[in-house]
Protein backbone atom coordinates (compact mmCIF):
# COMPACT_ATOMS: atom_id res chain seq x y z
CA UNK A 1 0.00 0.00 0.00
CA UNK A 2 1.69 3.41 -0.85
CA UNK A 3 1.88 6.38 1.23
CA UNK A 4 -1.31 8.43 -0.10
CA UNK A 5 -3.14 5.39 -0.21
CA UNK A 6 -2.43 4.08 3.66
CA UNK A 7 -3.19 8.33 4.87
CA UNK A 8 -6.88 8.06 3.22
CA UNK A 9 -7.65 4.39 5.00
CA UNK A 10 -6.42 5.74 8.59
CA UNK A 11 -8.51 8.78 7.95
CA UNK A 12 -11.96 6.70 7.05
CA UNK A 13 -11.16 4.60 9.93
CA UNK A 14 -10.47 8.02 12.37
CA UNK A 15 -14.23 9.39 10.80
CA UNK A 16 -15.46 5.74 11.13
CA UNK A 17 -14.58 5.58 14.64
CA UNK A 18 -15.94 9.20 15.28
CA UNK A 19 -19.16 8.43 13.67
CA UNK A 20 -18.94 5.37 16.06
CA UNK A 21 -18.79 7.33 19.02
CA UNK A 22 -21.30 10.04 18.07
CA UNK A 23 -24.21 6.99 17.64
CA UNK A 24 -23.51 5.98 20.79
CA UNK A 25 -23.70 9.12 22.37
CA UNK A 26 -27.17 9.72 20.90
CA UNK A 27 -28.04 6.20 21.77
CA UNK A 28 -26.74 6.72 25.83
CA UNK A 29 -29.83 6.92 28.60
CA UNK A 30 -30.53 10.88 28.74
CA UNK A 31 -29.64 11.06 32.89
CA UNK A 32 -33.38 12.38 32.77
CA UNK A 33 -34.85 9.13 32.04
CA UNK A 34 -36.31 6.34 34.73
CA UNK A 35 -36.87 3.31 33.32
CA UNK A 36 -39.79 1.75 34.67
CA UNK A 37 -41.15 -1.70 35.08
CA UNK A 38 -44.20 -3.51 36.38
CA UNK A 39 -44.37 -6.98 37.20
CA UNK A 40 -47.22 -9.33 38.54
CA UNK A 41 -45.10 -12.41 39.94
CA UNK A 42 -48.20 -14.71 40.32
CA UNK A 43 -49.10 -16.07 43.32
CA UNK A 44 -48.91 -19.77 41.87
CA UNK A 45 -52.79 -21.11 41.53
CA UNK A 46 -55.30 -20.88 40.83
CA UNK A 47 -57.48 -19.69 44.23
CA UNK A 48 -60.80 -20.65 42.78
CA UNK A 49 -61.23 -24.41 44.31
CA UNK A 50 -61.23 -22.23 47.83
CA UNK A 51 -63.40 -19.58 46.68
CA UNK A 52 -65.87 -22.31 45.52
CA UNK A 53 -65.82 -24.63 48.99
CA UNK A 54 -69.01 -24.69 50.81
CA UNK A 55 -68.13 -27.13 53.67
CA UNK A 56 -65.19 -27.62 56.06
CA UNK A 57 -63.95 -30.51 54.64
CA UNK A 58 -63.94 -28.80 50.80
CA UNK A 59 -62.39 -25.63 52.19
CA UNK A 60 -59.49 -28.20 53.56
CA UNK A 61 -59.51 -30.19 50.06
CA UNK A 62 -59.22 -27.11 47.82
CA UNK A 63 -56.23 -25.42 50.08
CA UNK A 64 -54.27 -28.93 49.49
CA UNK A 65 -55.12 -28.25 45.70
CA UNK A 66 -54.00 -24.66 45.30
CA UNK A 67 -50.99 -25.38 47.04
CA UNK A 68 -50.19 -28.47 44.93
CA UNK A 69 -50.20 -26.21 42.44
CA UNK A 70 -48.28 -23.52 43.62
CA UNK A 71 -45.63 -25.98 44.21
CA UNK A 72 -46.10 -27.41 40.39
CA UNK A 73 -45.85 -24.06 38.87
CA UNK A 74 -41.89 -23.50 40.39
CA UNK A 75 -41.30 -20.08 41.44
CA UNK A 76 -37.74 -20.41 42.25
CA UNK A 77 -37.76 -21.32 38.78
CA UNK A 78 -39.59 -18.42 37.55
CA UNK A 79 -37.85 -16.13 39.40
CA UNK A 80 -34.88 -16.43 37.70
CA UNK A 81 -36.45 -16.33 34.56
CA UNK A 82 -37.61 -12.61 35.70
CA UNK A 83 -34.45 -11.43 37.20
CA UNK A 84 -32.65 -12.21 34.04
CA UNK A 85 -35.80 -9.77 32.48
CA UNK A 86 -34.63 -7.31 34.90
CA UNK A 87 -30.95 -8.11 34.07
CA UNK A 88 -31.71 -7.14 30.46
CA UNK A 89 -33.80 -3.80 31.08
CA UNK A 90 -32.01 -2.42 33.70
CA UNK A 91 -35.31 -0.66 35.30
CA UNK A 92 -34.36 2.16 37.59
CA UNK A 93 -38.06 1.24 40.06
CA UNK A 94 -39.72 -1.49 39.98
CA UNK A 95 -43.14 -2.41 40.95
CA UNK A 96 -43.68 -5.80 41.49
CA UNK A 97 -47.75 -7.32 42.78
CA UNK A 98 -48.34 -10.60 44.15
CA UNK A 99 -45.20 -10.89 46.04
CA UNK A 100 -46.58 -13.74 48.06
CA UNK A 101 -45.10 -15.58 51.31
CA UNK A 102 -46.48 -19.02 51.42
CA UNK A 103 -45.49 -20.44 54.82
CA UNK A 104 -46.14 -24.37 55.75
CA UNK A 105 -45.24 -25.94 58.84
CA UNK A 106 -45.44 -29.36 59.97
CA UNK A 107 -43.71 -33.18 59.23
CA UNK A 108 -43.60 -33.95 55.70
CA UNK A 109 -44.71 -30.35 54.61
CA UNK A 110 -43.94 -29.30 51.61
CA UNK A 111 -41.23 -26.25 51.70
CA UNK A 112 -42.58 -22.56 52.64
CA UNK A 113 -42.17 -20.05 49.63
CA UNK A 114 -40.78 -16.46 50.19
CA UNK A 115 -41.22 -14.76 46.70
CA UNK A 116 -39.09 -11.49 47.50
CA UNK A 117 -36.46 -13.20 49.04
CA UNK A 118 -36.33 -15.40 46.35
CA UNK A 119 -36.29 -13.07 43.67
CA UNK A 120 -33.73 -10.62 45.47
CA UNK A 121 -31.47 -13.75 45.83
CA UNK A 122 -31.42 -14.42 42.23
CA UNK A 123 -30.62 -10.39 41.48
CA UNK A 124 -27.65 -10.87 43.96
CA UNK A 125 -26.47 -13.70 41.91
CA UNK A 126 -26.21 -11.87 38.93
CA UNK A 127 -24.63 -8.89 40.11
CA UNK A 128 -27.99 -6.58 40.81
CA UNK A 129 -28.44 -4.68 43.55
CA UNK A 130 -32.02 -3.73 44.36
CA UNK A 131 -34.00 -2.64 47.40
CA UNK A 132 -37.01 -3.02 48.87
CA UNK A 133 -38.23 0.71 49.07
CA UNK A 134 -41.90 0.29 50.22
CA UNK A 135 -44.29 -2.76 50.90
CA UNK A 136 -47.84 -2.87 51.34
CA UNK A 137 -48.83 -5.37 53.20
CA UNK A 138 -52.57 -7.05 51.87
CA UNK A 139 -53.80 -10.61 51.96
CA UNK A 140 -52.74 -12.57 55.32
CA UNK A 141 -54.86 -15.47 55.63
CA UNK A 142 -54.24 -18.74 57.86
CA UNK A 143 -52.87 -20.65 59.45
CA UNK A 144 -55.42 -23.18 57.68
CA UNK A 145 -55.00 -26.93 57.74
CA UNK A 146 -52.73 -28.52 55.29
CA UNK A 147 -53.47 -32.20 54.31
CA UNK A 148 -50.20 -32.68 52.37
CA UNK A 149 -48.23 -33.78 55.37
CA UNK A 150 -47.24 -36.85 56.75
CA UNK A 151 -48.82 -36.08 60.33
CA UNK A 152 -52.47 -35.77 61.15
CA UNK A 153 -55.13 -33.86 60.34
CA UNK A 154 -54.42 -30.73 61.79
CA UNK A 155 -50.39 -30.81 62.30
CA UNK A 156 -49.39 -29.22 59.09
CA UNK A 157 -50.42 -25.40 58.47
CA UNK A 158 -50.25 -22.77 55.86
CA UNK A 159 -50.19 -19.53 55.61
CA UNK A 160 -50.57 -16.98 52.64
CA UNK A 161 -49.55 -13.00 52.91
CA UNK A 162 -49.51 -11.06 49.96
CA UNK A 163 -48.26 -7.71 49.32
CA UNK A 164 -46.91 -4.85 46.35
CA UNK A 165 -43.43 -4.22 46.83
CA UNK A 166 -41.16 -1.48 45.15
CA UNK A 167 -37.44 -2.30 44.21
CA UNK A 168 -35.11 0.58 43.64
CA UNK A 169 -31.70 0.20 41.23
CA UNK A 170 -28.84 0.66 43.86
CA UNK A 171 -26.72 1.66 41.07
CA UNK A 172 -28.38 4.68 40.09
CA UNK A 173 -26.36 7.61 41.94
CA UNK A 174 -28.19 9.81 40.55
CA UNK A 175 -31.57 8.23 41.78
CA UNK A 176 -32.89 8.83 45.28
CA UNK A 177 -35.62 7.51 46.63
CA UNK A 178 -37.34 8.67 50.11
CA UNK A 179 -40.82 8.93 51.83
CA UNK A 180 -42.51 5.13 51.17
CA UNK A 181 -45.81 5.40 52.20
CA UNK A 182 -48.79 2.46 51.54
CA UNK A 183 -52.31 2.26 52.29
CA UNK A 184 -55.41 -0.23 52.04
CA UNK A 185 -58.28 0.84 50.43
CA UNK A 186 -61.29 1.44 51.97
CA UNK A 187 -63.64 -0.52 49.52
CA UNK A 188 -62.95 -4.40 49.66
CA UNK A 189 -64.03 -7.21 48.02
CA UNK A 190 -64.60 -9.96 51.07
CA UNK A 191 -65.66 -13.42 50.19
CA UNK A 192 -67.40 -15.62 53.30
CA UNK A 193 -65.96 -19.31 53.27
CA UNK A 194 -66.14 -22.10 55.75
CA UNK A 195 -62.98 -20.65 57.31
CA UNK A 196 -64.61 -17.42 58.08
CA UNK A 197 -64.93 -13.76 55.70
CA UNK A 198 -61.37 -13.66 53.29
CA UNK A 199 -60.21 -10.91 51.56
CA UNK A 200 -56.85 -9.57 49.74
CA UNK A 201 -57.06 -6.21 51.43
CA UNK A 202 -55.49 -4.79 48.72
CA UNK A 203 -53.94 -1.76 48.51
CA UNK A 204 -51.11 0.35 47.02
CA UNK A 205 -47.07 1.38 47.99
CA UNK A 206 -45.23 4.36 46.88
CA UNK A 207 -42.30 6.50 46.93
CA UNK A 208 -40.88 9.87 46.15
CA UNK A 209 -37.83 10.50 44.44
CA UNK A 210 -35.34 12.41 42.48
CA UNK A 211 -33.56 11.50 39.36
CA UNK A 212 -30.36 14.03 38.48
CA UNK A 213 -32.46 16.67 41.11
CA UNK A 214 -35.97 15.84 39.32
CA UNK A 215 -38.66 15.30 41.34
CA UNK A 216 -41.56 12.11 40.80
CA UNK A 217 -43.63 10.12 42.92
CA UNK A 218 -43.67 6.46 41.97
CA UNK A 219 -46.85 4.12 43.11
CA UNK A 220 -48.26 1.02 42.40
CA UNK A 221 -51.37 -1.02 43.39
CA UNK A 222 -52.98 -4.24 42.25
CA UNK A 223 -56.77 -3.50 41.94
CA UNK A 224 -59.80 -6.54 42.53
CA UNK A 225 -60.39 -8.16 39.72
CA UNK A 226 -62.86 -7.48 37.32
CA UNK A 227 -65.78 -9.34 38.56
CA UNK A 228 -65.92 -7.21 41.41
CA UNK A 229 -66.66 -4.34 39.49
CA UNK A 230 -68.13 -1.76 41.81
CA UNK A 231 -65.38 -2.11 44.27
CA UNK A 232 -63.05 -2.45 41.82
CA UNK A 233 -63.57 0.76 40.04
CA UNK A 234 -64.58 2.46 43.69
CA UNK A 235 -60.73 1.00 44.56
CA UNK A 236 -59.58 3.20 41.51
CA UNK A 237 -61.32 6.32 42.27
CA UNK A 238 -59.64 6.18 46.13
CA UNK A 239 -56.16 4.98 43.97
CA UNK A 240 -57.17 9.05 41.82
CA UNK A 241 -57.83 11.06 44.65
CA UNK A 242 -55.07 9.48 47.20
CA UNK A 243 -51.66 8.31 46.45
CA UNK A 244 -51.80 9.15 43.13
CA UNK A 245 -52.63 12.72 43.53
CA UNK A 246 -50.05 15.06 44.15
CA UNK A 247 -48.01 18.09 42.33
CA UNK A 248 -45.12 17.52 39.53
CA UNK A 249 -44.26 14.04 37.93
CA UNK A 250 -46.97 11.38 38.94
CA UNK A 251 -45.73 7.55 37.95
CA UNK A 252 -47.99 4.57 38.36
CA UNK A 253 -47.14 1.28 37.41
CA UNK A 254 -49.16 -2.22 38.25
CA UNK A 255 -52.27 -4.49 37.58
CA UNK A 256 -55.16 -2.57 37.07
CA UNK A 257 -56.99 -5.42 36.34
CA UNK A 258 -58.90 -3.56 33.97
CA UNK A 259 -58.91 -3.67 30.34
CA UNK A 260 -57.27 -1.04 28.42
CA UNK A 261 -60.16 -1.50 25.53
CA UNK A 262 -62.55 -0.51 27.89
CA UNK A 263 -64.51 -4.50 27.40
CA UNK A 264 -64.33 -4.97 31.07
CA UNK A 265 -64.63 -2.07 33.61
CA UNK A 266 -64.33 1.75 33.75
CA UNK A 267 -61.59 2.16 35.59
CA UNK A 268 -59.04 2.26 32.88
CA UNK A 269 -61.60 4.75 31.69
CA UNK A 270 -61.17 6.69 34.90
CA UNK A 271 -57.40 6.37 35.18
CA UNK A 272 -56.67 7.72 31.67
CA UNK A 273 -59.57 10.24 30.72
CA UNK A 274 -58.51 13.59 31.80
CA UNK A 275 -55.18 12.53 35.26
CA UNK A 276 -52.93 9.93 33.42
CA UNK A 277 -51.33 8.82 30.23
CA UNK A 278 -50.80 5.39 28.88
CA UNK A 279 -47.12 4.68 28.09
CA UNK A 280 -48.57 1.92 26.05
CA UNK A 281 -49.69 4.72 23.32
CA UNK A 282 -46.20 5.13 22.24
CA UNK A 283 -46.70 2.13 20.29
CA UNK A 284 -50.15 2.93 18.27
CA UNK A 285 -51.42 -0.34 16.68
CA UNK A 286 -49.88 -2.75 19.15
CA UNK A 287 -52.72 -4.27 21.79
CA UNK A 288 -50.30 -5.22 24.87
CA UNK A 289 -51.92 -8.17 25.79
CA UNK A 290 -50.14 -9.00 29.34
CA UNK A 291 -53.06 -11.04 30.71
CA UNK A 292 -53.27 -14.19 31.12
CA UNK A 293 -51.48 -17.65 31.10
CA UNK A 294 -53.58 -20.75 32.23
CA UNK A 295 -53.25 -21.70 35.46
CA UNK A 296 -50.62 -24.04 35.56
CA UNK A 297 -48.58 -22.20 32.92
CA UNK A 298 -48.55 -25.21 30.86
CA UNK A 299 -49.69 -23.80 27.49
CA UNK A 300 -47.04 -23.32 24.72
CA UNK A 301 -49.36 -21.13 22.99
CA UNK A 302 -49.44 -17.58 24.83
CA UNK A 303 -53.26 -16.86 25.74
CA UNK A 304 -53.32 -13.43 26.55
CA UNK A 305 -56.34 -11.70 25.46
CA UNK A 306 -55.93 -8.26 27.48
CA UNK A 307 -53.64 -5.43 28.60
CA UNK A 308 -54.59 -4.98 32.49
CA UNK A 309 -50.95 -4.51 33.81
CA UNK A 310 -50.07 -0.35 33.15
CA UNK A 311 -47.64 2.39 33.14
CA UNK A 312 -48.97 5.62 33.28
CA UNK A 313 -47.52 9.05 33.81
CA UNK A 314 -48.90 12.58 35.06
CA UNK A 315 -47.68 15.98 35.12
CA UNK A 316 -44.13 16.86 34.41
CA UNK A 317 -43.12 13.31 32.73
CA UNK A 318 -43.58 11.76 29.45
CA UNK A 319 -43.29 8.29 28.30
CA UNK A 320 -40.63 7.38 25.66
CA UNK A 321 -41.61 3.93 24.50
CA UNK A 322 -42.66 0.92 26.53
CA UNK A 323 -42.61 -2.92 25.70
CA UNK A 324 -43.90 -6.23 27.01
CA UNK A 325 -41.13 -8.61 28.69
CA UNK A 326 -41.50 -12.16 30.28
CA UNK A 327 -44.05 -12.98 27.38
CA UNK A 328 -42.43 -16.28 25.66
CA UNK A 329 -41.98 -19.47 27.22
CA UNK A 330 -38.71 -19.51 29.03
CA UNK A 331 -38.48 -23.04 28.72
CA UNK A 332 -39.14 -26.08 27.26
CA UNK A 333 -40.76 -28.08 30.42
CA UNK A 334 -43.23 -26.80 32.71
CA UNK A 335 -44.47 -23.90 33.89
CA UNK A 336 -43.25 -22.29 30.42
CA UNK A 337 -43.93 -18.73 31.27
CA UNK A 338 -41.94 -16.92 33.70
CA UNK A 339 -45.82 -15.70 35.22
CA UNK A 340 -49.44 -15.97 34.26
CA UNK A 341 -48.69 -11.83 33.26
CA UNK A 342 -46.23 -10.16 30.99
CA UNK A 343 -44.48 -7.59 32.42
CA UNK A 344 -43.82 -3.57 31.17
CA UNK A 345 -40.95 -1.92 30.81
CA UNK A 346 -41.70 2.12 29.94
CA UNK A 347 -38.76 4.78 29.56
CA UNK A 348 -39.91 8.05 31.21
CA UNK A 349 -38.53 11.10 30.96
CA UNK A 350 -38.87 12.92 34.05
CA UNK A 351 -38.87 16.90 33.14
Amino acid sequence: MNRRAHRIGTVALLLLALVTGMTATVAAKDKRDLTAMTQNLYVGASLAPVSAATTPFEFILAVATVYSEVQFTDFPARADAIAAEIEANEPDVIALQEVTTWTSTGPGAPPSLDFLAILQQDLAGRGLSYSVASTSNNANVGPVPLLLCTGALGSCLLTLQDHDVILVNDSNPSLHTFHPQNGRYIAQQVQTTPAGPLSFNRGWASIDGTLDGKAFRFVTTHLEIEQSLAIQEEQGREFLDGPAKTGGAVIAAGDFNSAADGSTTATYANLTRAYFRDAWDTNPGDPGYSCCQIDTLTNPVSAYTSRIDLVLTHGASRALDAKLIGSVPFQATAPLWPSDHAGVVATVRIQ
